[in-house]
């Protein structure tokens, strides 16, 4: 039995290991077609637009593969990234605090709508979709109230975070996103909580049969989601050097979009970190790509 269940594990490793592989070979060749079709795409303007474009979508990404592991959803992720930046922008601009204090505020916010969506769906038994769905609006509308539905002009000081570094070549928000894949990597792989959120999404029941709470998993990997939502809020206003309450306008299916492309099942229990940033490559070049031969988006 302990030898079954071993070769599995195993199997659904390597099918893991193959899956990544297969859609790296697929960003390859959609990077090649562009290169071939589109006459500035293997320019240092085009990898310049993608590497600034990447580092929100990323980190917003990763939050979305762990909660869409642990069998549920988060629609709020992209509401919760313009009212992070609205808070930021905020308290940066109108209450003068100090530029590292707002950011972390912001990003707090963000944790905050997360414990909201995780007490709500995993204590009070509420669907996870309506719960995030109900977010989705509530978060818009707050960042519309924050900041009088107009966007607040930040400026130089905090776009810094999205300006590449000159010795390396990239900004310090796209080593940020990419430490975080990493580490969300292998917390995944490496850590009980992230055994046991591959545990409950696989089949929630049976983890609780197993001694498994879920409720607080359920309620963490939501405010995790939450403040990666809320960091990505601090690296778009860095990118767009404002707080925008119309940005990140339908983030949340990019997200999704990118977590399945890179071998993430709807239905839990399945997916991977570097698979799902790998999905997230492969949308910026698309996006990119498509941009350049003239196609709408």
């Amino acid at each position: 039995m302990q030898s079954s269940e071993q070769s599995k594990n195993l199997f659904s490793k390597l099918s893991l290991v193959f899956e990544e592989l297969f859609i790296f070979l697929a960003l390859l060749v959609l990077v090649l077609f562009f290169g071939f079709t589109a006459d500035n795409f293997f320019t240092a303007g085009t990898l310049a637009a993608i590497l600034t474009q990447l580092p929100a979508l990323t980190v917003v990404t990763i939050g979305m593969t762990l909660v869409l592991i642990s069998g549920g959803i988060d629609l709020s992720v992209g509401s919760v990234v313009a009212l992070s930046g609205a808070v930021i922008g905020l308290l940066y601009t109108s209450f003068e605090m100090p530029l590292f204090v707002a950011a972390m505020l912001g990003i707090l916010a963000g944790g905050f709508t997360g414990l909201v969506n995780g007490l709500l769906g995993s204590y009070l038994r509420l669907p996870i979709f309506i719960v995030t769905l109900g977010m989705l609006e509530a978060g818009r509308g707050l960042a519309y109230m924050v900041t009088g539905s107009q966007t607040m002009y930040i400026g130089p000081s905090i776009q810094g975070l999205s300006l590449p570094i000159e010795a390396l070549g990239l900004s310090p928000a796209f080593l940020i996103a990419l430490a975080l894949v990493f580490a969300a990597q292998y917390m995944l792989t490496r850590t009980v909580f992230g055994r046991y959120l591959i545990a409950i999404g696989t089949n929630e029941q049976a983890a609780r049969i197993s001694g498994i709470r879920t409720e607080p998993y359920v309620t963490a990997v939501l405010v995790l989601s939450g403040l990666l939502a809320g960091l990505g809020g601090l690296m778009n206003a860095a990118y767009l050097g404002a707080s925008d309450p119309n940005a990140a306008l339908g983030l949340e299916l990019s997200a999704i979009a990118a977590a399945v492309i890179g071998g993430t099942s709807l239905m839990g229990g399945r997916g991977s970190i570097v698979g799902a940033f790998i999905g997230v490559l492969i949308i910026s070049v698309l996006q990119n790509g498509l941009a350049q031969l003239g196609v709408s988006e």
